[in-house]
């Protein structure tokens, strides 16, 4: 059984990334920029952004293209190793 067929996914997909990190001016356009290295067709302004009660947290939402696993897990491994990322959903 190949790899795609053994995913919950059916391929291409809308595929939504949450990401958190700590509220610094860098956050968004980091972020924004692994994204497009692994999608180059998503849309920056499609980036939803919203700040926790405290305002010492971000959460960035990109809903992107996904066209395979592979193309989920690398964006995943990179965003969750970026500095300013502490966590990936």
């Amino acid at each position: 059984m190949s790899e795609e067929r053994d995913s919950l996914f059916d391929f291409p997909c809308a595929f939504p990334l949450k990401i958190m990190g700590l509220a610094d001016s860098a956050l968004a356009q980091e972020v924004l920029a692994v994204v497009l290295r692994h999608a180059p067709d998503f849309d920056g302004a499609t980036m939803c952004m919203r700040a926790s009660s405290g305002g010492k947290y971000v959460s960035l939402t990109c809903t992107i293209n996904a066209t395979s696993r592979a193309q989920l897990d690398t964006l995943y491994r990179e965003l969750s190793s970026h500095p300013l990322v502490k966590i990936v959903l």
